[in-house]
């Protein structure tokens, strides 16, 4: 279940290149996250990637989704650069007074 609702958050079509990177690694940390600690992970990636296949060509944060599932099964076996979001200020109490 929360595979189909991972995808489903990362079928929202065309986004820029840089968007589409952060949101495809996000929602393979999320995946990965969710995956059951006895479950095969080949198994389960091969899963994951035949379940976005079908949304690849309409979203590219899935595209990135599933070059990634496929990235983490290669062999020899080596490190994924998650390119994870830069944190940013959202404002906090400043941004509240300004609304004042």
């Amino acid at each position: 279940m929360m595979l189909e609702h991972t995808i489903s958050q990362l079928d929202i079509g065309y986004v820029p290149d840089h968007v589409a990177e952060e949101m495809g690694h996000l929602g393979y940390v999320q995946w990965l996250g969710a995956i059951r600690g006895n479950a095969s992970y080949i198994g389960e990636a091969m899963r994951a990637y035949h379940l976005a296949q079908p949304f690849v060509r309409t979203s590219p944060a899935v595209a990135i989704f599933c070059h990634l599932l496929v990235a983490s099964t290669a062999s020899p076996v080596a490190p994924l650069e998650l390119k994870l979001p830069a944190p940013a200020r959202r404002g906090g109490a400043k941004a509240r007074r300004d609304v004042l």
